[in-house]
């Protein structure tokens, strides 16, 4: 899980399939990060342009899926994003 020290800065945000929660920043409108959660257990994303430190990564491609059922989607993220692992 993400977690933050002001709850209220967080706004969780759900577009047209529902298929993730997506974390806005309230004070600047940022999107933070996306998370997932199914049976095979919880996902994320984060933008690391939101990150303080720059981090080395390939160059962005242009991609659509916007083909893709609700059911595809949730297959492709839970194969592509990061599984959430609890920290004690």
């Amino acid at each position: 899980m993400f977690r933050t020290t002001d709850e209220k800065s967080v706004q969780r945000y759900r577009f047209g399939l529902r298929t993730a929660d997506y974390l806005i920043c309230r004070r600047c409108g940022v999107y933070v990060a996306a998370m997932l959660i199914t049976a095979r257990g919880r996902f994320a994303t984060l933008n690391i342009n939101a990150l303080e430190a720059r981090v080395d990564v390939p160059a962005p491609r242009s991609v659509s899926y916007d083909g893709e059922s609700a059911e595809q989607r949730q297959r492709r993220r839970e194969q592509s994003w990061t599984p959430v692992i609890d920290l004690p």
